[in-house]
C-alpha cells in the first residue's frame, strides 16, 4: 500500500509539473483545438502574469502564433491593421487566446487589440522567423569557442570579451572569410526549438547562400579595472555627465566615437588572436560587420575608416546621431556627421544594408534615430554606393534585424566568388532608378 501511495503521488507531481512548465505556440494551439481542459493552466505557466494583463503576451513558431490576454471584456485582435479577429474565451476565465497562423515569414508584424472600442496592449516588434532560424538534422552545425578574452592597449588595459563560431565545413588548409559581430554576447545563444542566429549562419552556409566564414562575436569592454588611464578617465567623465554605468560608457565610448580606434583595436588585438587559431583571409572582399544600435555605427565606422579590412556592412537601427559628438575643434566629429562624410569625402567601396523602423526612438539630447537612418539611406544613394534600406515599423529593437537575417546575408554575400579578392561594388539597377527616400508626418494634428 505505501508503495503505491507514493507512486501515485509521484505520477500526480510528475503530471502538475508537465502541466505547469511553458509550452511552444504549437503546443498551445493543439490544446485549444481539443479543448483541453489543462489550457488555462499552460497560458499561465507560458506567459508572464503582467504580460497577460498589459496585452503583450504571445508566442511563435514559423507560421504558428498564439496570443493571450486577461480581459473582463471580450477583446479582438488587430495583426498588421488588419481586419479585427475575435478571440475566444477559456473556458471559466477570463483569459482569451488567438491562434493565427502567419503568412508572412522572415518579416516583423505588429499587432493590439480593441477592447470596448479602445486600443489596447500590442507591439510592434513581433517578428515571425522561418525555418532558417531553426535547427534541423539535415543541416551541419558550426562549433562556437568557449569565452576568450582580450586585455586592450588601444583602450588602455581594458578587458573584452569575444567568442570564435567555427562552421562544420572549416577546413584549415583554405583560408575562410570573415565575419565581426559586435555585442556579440546577444547573438551566441542556440536553444532547442527558439530561433537562433548560428542555425540562420549554418543554413546559408550549407546553401551556398554565404561563404565559409569564421565569425567572432565580441562584446563591449570594461574598463573597470584600469583606474587613471586616459581611458578611464574619459569614460568615467562620460557616464557621470549623462548618468550612465561606466560598462555602458565604455561601449559608447567604442561604438559611438568617429574615429579608426574601434577599428584599430579589431585589426591590431582582436583579429590577430583569432588568427593564432585560424585561417582567415585578409581581403575586405572576404569580410563583413555587423552591428546593432550604437554597435551598427562601430560597424559602418570600422569599415569606413578601414575599407582595406571590411567591405560588406550590416546595420541595425544605426545610431548615426550626435552621442560622441564634443565641442573639440580637434576631434568634433559625432555620428550625425556620417551623411555629410557620405555625401563630401572619398568614396569607399563598400556595401551596406540599413534597417530601422518608424517607431525607433527619439532622444532630445542625441536626435532622431529613424531620420539618421533615411538621412543615411539618401546619402549612399546619391553617392551611388551599393546599399540597401528595409524600414518597417518597428522601435528601437533587434525584433526586425534579426526576422530578416537570411534575406540580409544573402543580400550582403550575394555573387560572392571564391576565387576573388576584390570586387568594385555597384548600386543595384533596381535602386537607381528608385527615387530619393521621403518623410511625411503622420501621427501629429495636420493643423
Amino acid at each position: 500500500m505505501k508503495i503505491r501511495f507514493q507512486f501515485a503521488v509521484a505520477a500526480l507531481v510528475f503530471t502538475l509539473t508537465a502541466q505547469a512548465q511553458r509550452r511552444s505556440a504549437d503546443e498551445l494551439t493543439q490544446l485549444a483545438r481539443n479543448h483541453d481542459a489543462s489550457l488555462k493552466s499552460a497560458i499561465e505557466a507560458s506567459f508572464a502574469p503582467k504580460a497577460l494583463r498589459d496585452g503583450t503576451a504571445w508566442l511563435s513558431h514559423e507560421h504558428a502564433f498564439f496570443f493571450a490576454l486577461q480581459s473582463q471584456s471580450a477583446p479582438q485582435l488587430v495583426i498588421d491593421e488588419q481586419p479585427p479577429v475575435a478571440m475566444q474565451r477559456v473556458a471559466d476565465s477570463d483569459l482569451w487566446f488567438a491562434a493565427p497562423s502567419m503568412e508572412r515569414l522572415d518579416a516583423l508584424h505588429g499587432f493590439y487589440y480593441v477592447v470596448n472600442g479602445e486600443h489596447f496592449g500590442g507591439s510592434h516588434d513581433v517578428p515571425a522567423f522561418g525555418p532558417m532560424h531553426y535547427a534541423d538534422a539535415k543541416t551541419p552545425q558550426g562549433t562556437l569557442s568557449p569565452k576568450y578574452e582580450i586585455v586592450s592597449k588601444i583602450y588602455d588595459g581594458m578587458r573584452s570579451d569575444y567568442w570564435i563560431y567555427v562552421p562544420a565545413q572549416y577546413r584549415v588548409d583554405k583560408p575562410a572569410a570573415l565575419m565581426v559581430f559586435t555585442d556579440g554576447q546577444s547573438h551566441i545563444k542556440r536553444v532547442a526549438n527558439q530561433p537562433a542566429e548560428l542555425n540562420v549562419i549554418d543554413h546559408l552556409i550549407a546553401a551556398g547562400k554565404m561563404p565559409i566564414a569564421i565569425c567572432v562575436f565580441t562584446s563591449p569592454g570594461d574598463i573597470s579595472g584600469s583606474p587613471d588611464t586616459p581611458t578611464y578617465r574619459f569614460v568615467e567623465a562620460y557616464a557621470k555627465k549623462w548618468n550612465r554605468t561606466l560598462k555602458d560608457s565604455m561601449r559608447s565610448t567604442e561604438y559611438d566615437t568617429v574615429s579608426d580606434r574601434f577599428a584599430r583595436f579589431l585589426r591590431d588585438e582582436l583579429l590577430p588572436e583569432v588568427e593564432k587559431k585560424y585561417n582567415i583571409r585578409h581581403d575586405a572582399y572576404s569580410r563583413a560587420i555587423q552591428g546593432s544600435s550604437s554597435g551598427a555605427i562601430a560597424a559602418f565606422n570600422a569599415a569606413w575608416q578601414m575599407p582595406d579590412q571590411f567591405s560588406r556592412v550590416l546595420s541595425w537601427i544605426g545610431t548615426y546621431t550626435s552621442i560622441q559628438w564634443r565641442e573639440d575643434p580637434t576631434n568634433p566629429d559625432g555620428g550625425h556627421d556620417y551623411p555629410e562624410k557620405v555625401l563630401r569625402g572619398p568614396k569607399r567601396n563598400i556595401r551596406v544594408w540599413l534597417q530601422d523602423g518608424s517607431n525607433d526612438q527619439e532622444n532630445p539630447r542625441y536626435g532622431s534615430w529613424p531620420l539618421a537612418n533615411l538621412r543615411m539611406a539618401n546619402a549612399l544613394k546619391a553617392q551611388g554606393y551599393d546599399f540597401h534600406l528595409l524600414f518597417g515599423d518597428g522601435t528601437h529593437n533587434a525584433a526586425q534585424g534579426r526576422a530578416t537575417l537570411s534575406q540580409s546575408l544573402t543580400w550582403l554575400w550575394r555573387d560572392y566568388d571564391l576565387a576573388k579578392t576584390a570586387q568594385t561594388f555597384e548600386q543595384e539597377e533596381t535602386e537607381r532608378a528608385q527615387p530619393p527616400f521621403r518623410v511625411r508626418v503622420v501621427n501629429r494634428s495636420s493643423e
